[in-house]
């Protein structure tokens, strides 16, 4: 048990950075106001999660402008990609043993 536990990754224990890791699995690239809406959380709070995750290498933005406004799109990095993979597998291991 204590080998399950200890593939889990902590960036992930949050209920709001593991749905920006799924929806980042899954799509190509997201905006910022597409993941608030998805994962129907405040601007505040998706902002933190987002940074947390980029500071760790997990995913990357790319800042742009569409019709003069100001446009923030989220993807997922490789190391994110390897890590998210990991986790999945540990919570899978967990749920088997059970």
């Amino acid at each position: 048990m204590k080998k399950v536990l200890g593939n889990f990754n902590k960036a992930f224990e949050s209920r709001v950075r593991l749905g920006i890791m799924s929806v980042l699995a899954v799509n190509r690239s997201m905006d910022f106001i597409s993941l608030r809406e998805v994962l129907e959380v405040t601007d505040g709070n998706l902002a933190s999660h987002l940074r947390a995750l980029e500071e760790a290498g997990y995913i990357s933005m790319q800042k742009s402008f569409i019709d003069r406004k100001p446009n923030t799109k989220y993807t997922i990095t490789e190391e994110g990609m390897n890590n998210f993979t990991r986790h999945l597998r540990a919570l899978e291991d967990l749920i088997n043993k059970q």
